[in-house]
């Protein structure tokens, strides 16, 4: 395959390196979640980024939503916080593939065509190169989804409103959907995060962005700019699991907050 890769930094680490142990873990996670009636088609998802032996049994509940419009879904547009580098605006990559061990997935470059005059938005290899927001979640997609597109985008400090503004030239129709990559508290003991991460579910379910603090979500920019585009769009979003590592695989002293959202 030709063309300029942007190879996985975190697999062996947040998710096995193995192919066949990767798509048989996704594959488990995903038939764990009760099977489910989907009343209309998920145009967008919040879904935590962490560990699959931490996160993943949360972040499948939210994939799962999308199996039964996987035949006509073949562009995903992903966001996610940024963790190793400190930036202004949005960062797109200069990749033509995001390779996982299940194979390449082809960028969809003419999306970002659409943002290019746009001067908060950036082509910034080093905000993607080591960010594991947006990797952790393109296994789920592989195994859930036929052929798709890619358009990846790492969020910086940017104003919640350019981040709309993005989402909203990026909308699309129903081949489209939106993945926002977040956790929610981190580093709380137990009971404390238990009563943080109810209130940001509580905001995100009533579509309230100006509720959710600084300390309440990792991804709480992008977060808050797909919840002002869907307000926009009147979608209603739909709380699927909340939980945190001391729920799954950590201690209960200092646990990290996950919660897994539909919007339709």
């Amino acid at each position: 395959m030709t063309g300029v890769i942007r190879k996985p930094a975190v697999a062996g680490l947040f998710y096995p390196q193995d192919r066949q142990a990767l798509e048989q873990t996704v594959t488990q996670l995903l038939s764990s979640v009760p099977t489910i009636n989907v009343q209309q088609p998920v145009k967008a998802l919040i879904v935590p980024h962490a560990g699959y032996i931490y996160s993943g049994r949360i972040a499948a509940s939210a994939y799962a939503q999308l199996l039964p419009e996987k035949k006509q879904i073949h562009r995903v547009v992903l966001l996610g916080p940024s963790h190793r580098v400190g930036f202004r605006g949005l960062a797109v990559s200069q990749a033509d593939y995001f390779r996982t061990p299940l194979g390449d997935i082809p960028i969809d470059r003419e999306s970002y065509n659409v943002l290019e005059d746009l001067s908060f938005v950036n082509e910034r290899e080093d905000a993607h190169h080591e960010e594991h927001s947006l990797e952790v979640q393109l296994p789920f997609l592989q195994v859930v989804l036929d052929d798709f597109l890619l358009v990846p985008i790492v969020v910086g400090d940017a104003e919640p409103a350019d981040i709309s503004r993005v989402i909203e030239l990026l909308w699309g129709g129903p081949e489209t959907v939106i993945i926002i990559s977040s956790d929610l508290s981190h580093y709380l003991d137990y009971q404390h995060a238990q009563n943080m991460d109810a209130k940001t579910a509580k905001a995100i379910v009533s579509m309230n962005p100006e509720a959710i603090g600084y300390d309440q979500a990792c991804g709480r920019l992008p977060v808050n700019g797909l919840l002002l585009a869907a307000k926009h769009h009147h979608l209603q979003s739909q709380l699927l699991d909340l939980r945190n590592s001391g729920d799954t695989a950590g201690t209960q002293d200092r646990v990290v907050g996950y919660g897994a959202f539909s919007l339709a």
